[in-house]
């Protein structure tokens, strides 16, 4: 099975090197070509690549920074194999997890999106298969103020699925989303889709591309035995209020375009106004 690993690289440094270094070492049996999309990073991390090119590895720069979901779109342009390995740079691949996310889109054919489990850097599974995201994600989310206090709480349970289905110890689970940092993803779904909605500049657009694609009848599981290293914002730490920025910006639009997507419904104006509120908290009250 040939597969197209898309990586989108914005100043990951060492990360990215490391990321290419564990495809090439586990993907050993699989065809496999790696599109790497650099959105201008200025750490050196690109023309690093360009020195020292890799086998089965292309560099695309872009001249800005496009955002996430539209250098995705822009890799899926280029190389045209039946799968999409969406995988962040700060992604580091353990044993068989290609095959057990391939497996898993075999094993169930209404399957389009295979998500492995994520690991924190501490071995810890991190909270990244999703319940679709409503009003109360903005408390009971992955760093919602009342899921700290409340974490056992039904809102957060439902929202953050990952540790749970780890410890029911299935074998793969359908879920309404999960994060873009790795997807194991159906080129032809994909394109039927239109790919990643590019008004999402950065977060949210995984969402947004996993409930389309529920929208068409096929569904997104979460595949525990497929592990991968996540070491987490190895980008938008580099530009934490552009990252905070960008966060409610396109929780706003997944919002609009998905809950309330009547411009004149008074809801959009209060989440306009509470997301506002949050992300001044986050920026600046917070971080004092």
């Amino acid at each position: 099975m040939t597969v197209t690993i898309v990586i989108v690289n914005f100043n990951s440094g060492a990360h990215l090197d490391a990321c290419l270094a564990s495809v090439s070492a586990q993907l050993r049996e699989v065809d496999w070509t790696a599109i790497v999309v650099d959105n201008a990073s200025n750490d050196g991390s690109a023309q690093r690549l360009e020195r020292e090119p890799r086998d089965r590895v292309r560099l695309i720069r872009n001249d800005a920074n496009r955002g996430f979901g539209a250098a995705v779109n822009q890799a899926a342009r280029a190389h045209r194999a039946p799968l999409l390995w969406l995988l962040n740079p700060d992604c580091r691949l353990e044993p068989g997890a290609f095959e057990a996310l391939r497996e898993t889109l075999e094993r169930h054919p209404e399957c389009a999106i295979a998500a492995p489990r994520l690991l924190n850097e501490d071995g810890t599974t991190q909270e990244s298969a999703r319940g679709e995201p409503t009003a109360w994600t903005g408390l009971f989310g992955r760093h919602g103020l009342l899921t700290k206090f409340f974490p056992s709480a039904a809102a957060a349970r439902r929202n953050l699925r990952a540790a749970q289905l780890v410890a029911a110890g299935v074998e793969s689970a359908e879920i309404d989303w999960a994060m873009g940092a790795s997807l194991l993803v159906l080129r032809e779904t994909f394109d039927r889709v239109g790919g990643f909605d590019e008004r999402f500049f950065l977060y949210w657009e995984d969402a947004d591309l996993c409930r389309r694609i529920r929208n068409l009848g096929q569904t997104v599981r979460y595949v525990p035995r497929a592990r991968v290293w996540h070491a987490g914002a190895g980008s938008s730490r580099s530009a934490r209020r552009l990252a905070s920025r960008a966060f409610h910006r396109s929780a706003y639009l997944y919002y609009t375009t998905h809950t309330v997507p009547s411009r004149w419904h008074p809801a959009r104006g209060l989440a306009w106004i509470a997301l506002r509120i949050r992300a001044w908290w986050r920026t600046t009250v917070s971080r004092a």
